[in-house]
């Protein structure tokens, strides 16, 4: 379909009626929403493993699209990641997602913002709430290492695993006590021989997909059209 026809019952760009919206997100950036207010009726949340397989994501995403009923506006608690939202398009929503190319940005509030900290401290490891609950599977995997090579060789091969890394960086948003998530971050950051740091986050962006404010830093397709990775390239260039 011609992305610049008119489509029936198109609304406004930028216009989003707030009290007729779905939201679909990683279980990371879930636990965010709701603390901006977003129902479980409204939120359909995906697990935050299936980052690991994009093909499956986009599998995910699709199926969940499709079972949105009505035509309310959809918003998508995602970035770009690893092109798993390249082509989701619906018949009948139009479908709403920040211009980011991961959920790094949703919590430091801005590309802009990330792209800041990229420069400023490449090999950093970012966590939030949501990510430290989420290393339940990093735990496991680590596990499974000690059982497979013992505890001094698993070590050596987790310190491996983030030999392009330098810093452990907590990112508190202010939507929660963060002690033990602190905790969490500090001992990981210890046990790999990395440098911790907490950093302030920013609901920022996330408040502006809720509220309708789709300025350029959000690409927004109307039903029947397909998002495309050119839809980013203005924040990823």
């Amino acid at each position: 379909m011609d992305r610049e026809a008119e489509l029936p019952g198109q609304r406004e760009p930028g216009a989003m009626r707030t009290d007729d919206y779905h939201v679909i997100s990683c279980a990371t950036v879930a636990e965010e929403l709701r603390r901006l207010g977003v129902t479980e009726e409204r939120l359909t949340v995906l697990e935050f493993g299936l980052h690991a397989e994009p093909e499956k994501l986009k599998s995910e995403l699709k199926a969940a699209v499709e079972a949105v009923p009505g035509e309310c506006d959809i918003l998508l608690g995602y970035g770009l990641c690893s092109n798993a939202v390249v082509s989701l398009s619906s018949p009948t929503h139009r479908l709403v997602i920040p211009k980011v190319d991961d959920c790094i940005a949703l919590f430091l509030g801005s590309r802009a913002a990330h792209m800041e900290r990229l420069r400023a401290e490449p090999g950093t490891y970012y966590l939030t709430k949501g990510w430290v609950e989420a290393q339940e599977g990093t735990v496991a995997e680590y596990e499974r290492l000690v059982e497979r090579y013992g505890p001094e060789r698993a070590l050596k091969v987790a310190r491996v695993l983030f030999v392009n890394y330098t810093t452990v960086a907590l990112i508190d948003t202010g939507n929660y006590h963060m002690d033990e998530y602190r905790d969490f971050a500090r001992a990981m950051a210890g046990f790999l021989e990395l440098q911790f740091v907490e950093i302030p986050g920013s609901n920022r962006m996330l408040e502006m997909l809720l509220a309708g404010e789709w300025t350029d830093e959000f690409v927004v397709v109307e039903p029947g059209v397909e998002i495309r990775f050119e839809d980013f390239s203005t924040q990823l260039s």
